[in-house]
């Protein structure tokens, strides 16, 4: 058996934390988890074309799943700490860094660690 490359790690966390938020958006039908593993493959061309790139995987995915919903199903996740006005959705935290949290920027606060969304702060899409 091979050793788990750092690449393969960081794919199958990316994976892992996005799917517990959809999860707990409950937003994880199998055509949503098809577009985490689209999003997935194309993420492991970009980090063997930039190996330091490995540790913003997880945000990366976020973000990629993110737009891929926005284009399908509307919004996710929506804010849950902006009860007034429109719904928006979170973005993600650095756009290109290292331990990526969900965002309001609205109300200017970190919502939630990428991967920790609670079914309080994971609610569905709404139409754009």
């Amino acid at each position: 058996m091979e050793p788990v490359t750092p690449l393969e790690q960081a794919l199958h966390t990316a994976r892992a934390l996005v799917l517990a938020d959809l999860v707990a958006g409950e937003a994880a039908e199998a055509d949503v988890v098809s577009l985490v593993e689209e999003a997935v493959v194309q993420r492991r061309w970009w980090v063997e074309q930039w190996p330091d790139g490995v540790e913003y995987v997880a945000g990366l995915v976020a973000q990629d799943v993110q737009d891929a919903l926005l284009d399908r199903f509307g919004r996710w996740p929506l804010c849950p700490v902006c009860g007034d006005g429109d719904p928006h959705a979170l973005e993600v935290e650095p756009e290109l860094g290292p331990d990526p949290h969900w965002v309001c920027h609205q109300a200017g606060v970190k919502v939630a660690a990428v991967g920790s969304l609670g079914p309080a702060t994971a609610g569905g899409t709404s139409a754009s």
